[in-house]
């Protein structure tokens, strides 16, 4: 830092605070790589444009800055089911939030927007189509709005794989402020085209550009040629050698999801469905029972997932071909959210591509959209579905196909010059889906039992041995972490991810100053739960 320099003063005690916050809010001593960076600039009154994978933790983006800022910050979040969820995990944290969407009565919404007016939120989330409400827009007027955050903003671009419209009156809502919030774009997955399209759409000024590598280590990548039939074959001896693995199995019609759903059901495997052609409730009753732990699989269309924050799902299957890489990166990337070891698998087969060749050309386009824009956007398509049908057949390292797509440097992988790769996916291991089609026994994690009851996962920083008294601690935790989950009304990730139980089997706290220390355990978390985590931990 140098003396004298009050704009770098002020600066570095604005992130002193911000990591108190964390630790405070959170339970963590250190931001993860990108969330310093974008949260610096946001505090120096910057616009960001943050591209990070799943799981890296964008929400804590803008939360923290939010607490620190004052004022109401407003995200804008295209899922209005997932608003009660994320305002809840606020809650639990102990931070304001709201929500403003249709689930509420216009009596609801009137109460939201005065208490809003009192200050008694740091957050408030709402969906794009509020923007232009103008009852919504004279009451932004009246309150002071530091901040927008706009999560999966590649909805606003029409080569994202998500367009939503109502994504391109942000700047106009903007405007129409009596000064001008800060503009914070997040979003998972982006090309360079989506980047620079998300950037000029939103009218970002001058923004800061942070794009995380789209590496995800703890994923094992897999991509396999079967059969239908033969992918549901697969899937029972998939979940039969994963007893106590939570996962979700995508399939890219209604019809199959449902004839998944079933076959597992009837190979005694608790599933439920998720797709457009069930009712509300019957969507959201399948959500509820996946996130409470009391289904173990998910089986859906790609209708389920944007937003969901469950994580501590251990596989993701996706049973045909996506359209694109973005697509399927971010379905997969839905697995291992807490940083432990998840495995994705691609099953596919040359039926799938006709199929998707299918979708392509009957793709729906809003009566306006000229002649030869339709083209350009059916190309555009065209090319996303060949790089998809080139990563499934690829026999080359599939991380590095991943990243090489994304614009990210694969050299470090090892990827083609005669080492073994990345280590962690299906063609630099030399698996095949042989290992699941024929009865397999339960096995553990990515390893097996050994003779002095203990294994080992797959090679990661953070891993050590475990020992079977270990999986024994973590499976009472779990438990716990369920009874309290229901006894609060909360659901079981917002109390501690899968992550947090680990470290704490890992260091046995023997009280409360210790528990404090466990990452993930912040003092709201601590107050509510610690006295009984404690207990389970030593008794």
């Amino acid at each position: 830092m140098v003396a004298g320099d009050d704009g770098t003063d002020r600066q570095g005690e604005a992130m002193a605070r911000a990591r108190e916050a964390l630790r405070t809010y959170f339970g963590y001593d250190s931001f993860r790589p990108g969330q310093e960076e974008v949260i610096s600039s946001i505090l120096s009154g910057r616009d960001v444009l943050a591209v990070m994978p799943t799981g890296a933790g964008k929400s804590i983006c803008y939360q923290i800055p939010a607490v620190l800022l004052g004022g109401l910050t407003l995200v804008v979040s295209p899922l209005i089911s997932l608003m009660g969820d994320q305002v809840r995990s606020l809650k639990e944290a102990g931070i304001r939030g709201s929500y403003l969407n249709s689930t509420l009565t216009p009596r609801q919404q009137e109460v939201v927007m005065a208490r809003a007016m009192a200050g008694w939120y740091d957050i408030m989330y709402v969906a794009p189509e509020r923007l232009s409400d103008q009852r919504f827009i004279a009451f932004a007027q009246q309150v002071r709005v530091p901040l927008v955050a706009v999560d999966e903003a590649h909805c606003v671009s029409q080569w994202g794989q998500d367009f939503r419209p109502a994504y391109r009156g942000i700047p106009a809502f903007v405007n129409q402020l009596p000064w001008r919030p800060v503009v914070c774009a997040l979003t998972a997955t982006a090309t360079a085209r989506v980047r620079q399209d998300v950037s000029r759409l939103l009218d970002l000024r001058h923004p800061a550009i942070q794009v995380n590598g789209f590496d995800r280590p703890n994923l094992r990548l897999s991509s396999f040629e079967l059969t239908p039939k033969d992918r549901t074959r697969w899937l029972l001896g998939y979940l039969a050698a994963h007893p106590t693995w939570s996962g979700i199995v995508y399939a890219t019609t209604r019809k199959k999801v449902d004839e998944l759903a079933e076959a597992l059901r009837a190979g005694g495997i608790t599933a439920v469905s998720y797709h457009a052609g069930m009712e509300n409730a019957e969507r959201g009753a399948s959500q509820e029972a996946f996130v409470r732990d009391e289904a173990r699989v998910m089986v859906a269309t790609n209708a389920f997932g944007m937003g969901i924050d469950k994580s501590d799902v251990r596989f993701v299957v996706n049973c045909g071909l996506p359209l694109s890489l973005e697509e399927y990166y971010q379905e997969a990337g839905r697995a291992g959210r807490d940083g432990e070891p998840a495995e994705c698998y691609l099953l596919w087969s040359r039926g799938d591509i006709r199929t998707c060749h299918f979708f392509i050309d009957n793709t729906e386009f809003p009566p306006e959209t000229p002649q030869a824009e339709r083209k350009m956007l059916l190309r555009n398509r065209e090319r996303l579905l060949s790089a998809m049908i080139g990563y499934a057949m690829g026999e080359s390292c599939l991380r590095a196909r991943v990243l090489r797509y994304f614009g990210q440097d694969a050299s470090s992988l090892g990827e083609g010059d005669g080492s073994s790769g990345c280590g962690g996916c299906s063609v630099c291991l030399g698996t095949s889906a042989d290992e699941y089609l024929r009865a397999t026994r339960p096995r553990r994690a990515f390893g097996a039992l050994g003779a002095k009851g203990s294994y080992r996962t797959r090679e990661l920083p953070s891993e050590t041995e475990v020992t079977d008294e270990d999986e024994r601690l973590f499976q009472r935790l779990r438990a716990l972490r369920k009874q309290l989950a229901d006894e609060y009304h909360v659901l079981p990730y917002m109390i501690f991810s899968d992550a947090t139980l680990r470290a704490m089997m890992r260091r046995r706290p023997a009280n409360v100053e210790e528990l404090l220390e466990v990452p993930g355990v912040g003092r709201a978390k601590l107050q509510r739960y610690g006295d009984a985590f404690l207990e389970e931990v030593n008794r």
